[in-house]
């Protein structure tokens, strides 16, 4: 029998093998993310896998797709649950967004520490948003609709293999292989033609709308593989000659602790498709929509910490439209280093960042009683505290990501009210909760300090 963990392990790595074949790139940009990983880890030795062993971190990765209608939403829910991964958070990249992306998004990913643990795939799944019409007028909103109606992207054998796995956490060695050969194949680049009419007509509104409603079947729009030191994977990437977005996205590289998420990319590359003329003539063509992401992770903020990570953006914002010409990386930088502490030990004390506590065994015995609270618990040795990693996204700098491999921006007409979408819609659309990622941190970090408390005979756990 194939567990849960053992199918998302093995689908996560057929599907790398993948999309390294269709685009050749991602395998550079995995090949140096392995190098920069290896000699960090020779430079800093143990501190290197502070935020996660380097076993995990050099097979993790996150995937992206894009998907069109609510019911196949669903059932690529169904999928990833065959592989014990859950929807978690709401990202709404239509505000996030300065250009056209029409587009609101969760992440499927497993929850359970454990499970992180033995394989921590992740797919940020985006599900275009028709009925919003700053984007979308009735006409081809009705057009757009029809076109998604009359398409199938997964085959009922695959939906019925995840079904099984789910329910049963597990499938016999024959229907695992087979669940797995049709999982991979449902996010493969399509050789059939595109009606380039009909893309060019969504393109003109969103080139992610055209990724998405503009083919019969959907595709792995980019894979991101982990790096610990992601500017010089920026450097030694634009070294060999491969080029990258402008910038990196997230937190800006600074004297204190990794936090969050940063992200950066090589740009969409023109890839040749199979193009169908309106008389109905098919021609080689190129469109580029796919490219190759990499990340490094951080310490999960709390809800407060998060809160001014927010609020120092807006003040980057403010500042660089102020002063223009000035790097916004140095306006970062400055601003990172006056509003938050530069060690782990002062995050945690100010209660912005989130970490699981453990009783230090072998403290020499002078008869002492533990302390009560949790600052002094740390300052007298009682307790060690880990950082929790970052496991989910950050909605500005997805679009971001976006936003840098688009040619053009697309239209967006503001005089229209937004169509509403949100966690509690999502839900509803699943048939499954979109779990809360602050509330999945908390939870963490409060088992591990009762478990504090249990040990070290505390009333309460410390605070």
């Amino acid at each position: 029998m194939i567990s849960q963990w053992q199918l998302r392990a093995a689908f996560a790595q057929r599907l790398s093998d993948m999309y390294g074949r269709e685009v050749p790139a991602y395998t550079t940009l995995v090949d140096v993310s392995r190098e920069v990983n290896e000699d960090v880890l020779r430079a800093q030795g143990a501190d290197a896998e502070r935020l996660g062993s380097i076993g995990r971190v050099t097979a993790e990765r996150h995937g992206a797709i894009r998907i069109g209608t609510p019911a196949e939403l669903q059932q690529v829910a169904r999928i990833f649950g065959a592989l014990g991964m859950h929807p978690v958070g709401f990202y709404d990249l239509r505000e996030a967004a300065a250009s056209a992306v029409p587009v609101v998004s969760t992440a499927f990913r497993p929850v359970d520490g454990a499970e992180l643990a033995r394989n921590p795939f992740r797919v940020f799944t985006s599900l275009l948003t028709p009925a919003d019409p700053r984007f979308f007028d009735a006409d081809l909103r009705a057009r757009l609709e029809n076109f998604l109606a009359g398409r199938q992207l997964f085959p009922p054998e695959l939906l019925d293999l995840a079904d099984r796995a789910e329910a049963a956490g597990e499938l016999p060695e024959a229907d695992a292989e087979r669940f797995l050969q049709l999982a991979v194949h449902a996010f493969e680049l399509s050789p059939e033609p595109v009606d380039r009419a009909w893309y060019e007509t969504l393109e003109r509104v969103s080139a992610v709308a055209a990724d998405i409603g503009g083919v019969r079947s959907t595709h792995i729009n980019h894979l991101t593989p982990r790096v610990l030191d992601i500017d010089e994977l920026y450097r030694r990437m634009t070294e060999r000659g491969i080029e990258m977005i402008d910038t990196i996205q997230g937190p800006p590289l600074w004297q204190g602790p990794d936090v969050l998420l940063r992200q950066t990319s090589f740009r969409a590359l023109a890839e040749p498709r199979a193009l169908r003329t309106p008389d109905g003539e098919v021609i080689s063509g190129a469109l580029r929509v796919r490219f190759g992401e990499v990340e490094a992770r951080g310490i999960a903020l709390t809800r407060q910490g998060r809160a001014r990570y927010d609020a120092l953006l807006a003040r980057v914002d403010e500042e660089a439209a102020r002063r223009p010409g000035t790097d916004r990386a140095d306006l970062a930088r400055a601003l990172w280093a006056e509003e938050l502490p530069d060690t782990e030990r002062e995050l945690a004390a100010q209660g912005l960042a989130h970490f699981t506590y453990h009783v230090v065994p072998g403290r020499p015995g002078d008869g002492s009683r533990p302390p009560t609270r949790l600052d002094e618990l740390l300052e007298q040795g009682w307790v060690r505290a880990e950082p929790v990693v970052y496991e989910d996204f950050l909605p500005r700098s997805a679009a971001g990501i976006f936003q840098s491999n688009l040619s053009e921006e697309g239209t967006r007409n503001n005089d229209q009210e937004a169509a509403a979408y949100d966690s509690a819609w999502l839900s509803g659309v699943l048939g499954r909760e979109v779990l809360d990622p602050f509330d999945l941190y908390e939870e963490q970090q409060n088992r591990s300090l009762a478990q504090v408390a249990r040990a070290l005979g505390l009333d309460r756990p410390p605070r």
